[in-house]
């Protein structure tokens, strides 16, 4: 089984380390650079500054736990998004923009590759991992703005990203699709 797991900053950096056992083959897609900023909210460490995300934790996995991933360090775009998604089996959205999310929708459903989302409130007060097919994509409220930066909803990084890996390692195991609402009260499965 393979996972492209798309956007690897605060929600997917978290699941990805969560995920190191999986019994699948992990692909890991993102364009952007780690910066100090981001050290505050997700899974990167000091020696990746200035790596591309998805290398950065390809390389964590590999030192920390001997675990094998592949790096991809392009823009999710629908020129592209068919080959990105090439041979997997589900895909992951940890994006934080809309187009992005819509992007990687349309991709996968024109594939027929099954499409988990993980999404965080921009207060942090709640999380959702929900299922393509009852997943609607919210606009942010101003382009470009900043989610999950300065460390202040890590609890709730924390809380959705593992939600997000025990929902995947359900579905490898059993093929499973559940749904969930975090809040700081719990995980409640909604599907």
């Amino acid at each position: 089984m393979r996972i492209v797991m798309c956007g690897i900053g605060a929600l997917g950096s978290t699941a990805v380390q969560l995920l190191r056992n999986v019994a699948a083959e992990l692909r890991l897609v993102d364009f952007d650079r780690v910066e100090s900023k981001n050290l505050a909210a997700q899974w990167f460490v000091k020696q990746s500054l200035h790596k591309n995300k998805a290398e950065a934790a390809r390389l964590q996995l590999a030192n920390f736990y001997g675990a094998k991933a592949e790096a991809l360090g392009v823009r999710l775009a629908a020129t592209n998004a068919a080959q990105l998604l090439a041979g997997c089996d589900l895909a992951v959205d940890c994006f934080d923009n809309a187009d992005s999310r819509i992007t990687l929708s349309q991709a996968a459903t024109t594939a027929g590759v099954p499409l988990l989302h993980a999404a965080i409130s921009a207060d942090g007060t709640f999380g959702l991992v929900r299922w393509d097919e009852r997943f609607t994509a919210d606009r942010e409220d101003a382009p470009g703005q900043p989610t999950c930066e300065g460390g202040e909803h890590l609890p709730m990084i924390g809380l959705v990203g593992a939600t997000l890996a025990r929902a995947i390692q359900d579905f490898v195991a059993s093929g499973a699709r559940h749904d969930y609402l975090v809040s700081m009260s719990g995980v409640m499965r909604t599907s």
